[in-house]
């Protein structure tokens, strides 16, 4: 169920990201609720997650799963532009972060 909640937190940090970005420097006023909101339950999830699983696993799982998430978002969402570099490392990241799932369920806190 951890591990449920953190993947889950983590694209909801993509959620927040996106929302920061179209608030505008907070002025504009759903954007900027939106951010809040997004960010509250990211964090919530991100607490939960750590009262089984080791910080530095359920942390570089939650920044990747929400970097890769808010790439690829932002790609189809805002049309920015991804390279072929951008492309292979956010394989990369979703590498890392499979890698850091299987090594935090073998070393359980």
């Amino acid at each position: 169920m951890a591990w449920i909640v953190l993947v889950l937190s983590g694209v909801l940090e993509a959620g927040w990201a996106l929302a920061l970005k179209q608030s505008s420097g907070f002025t504009k006023l759903w954007p900027s609720v939106w951010f809040v909101v997004l960010a509250a339950a990211s964090f919530a999830g991100l607490s939960f997650a750590l009262r089984s699983l080791p910080v530095g696993i359920a942390y570089g799982v939650w920044v990747g799963v929400g970097a890769a998430t808010t790439a690829v978002a932002a790609a189809v969402m805002l049309h920015e532009r991804m390279s072929v570099l951008t492309v292979v490392s956010l394989v990369l990241i979703v590498a890392g972060v499979v890698g850091l799932q299987l090594s935090g369920s073998s070393s359980h806190a």
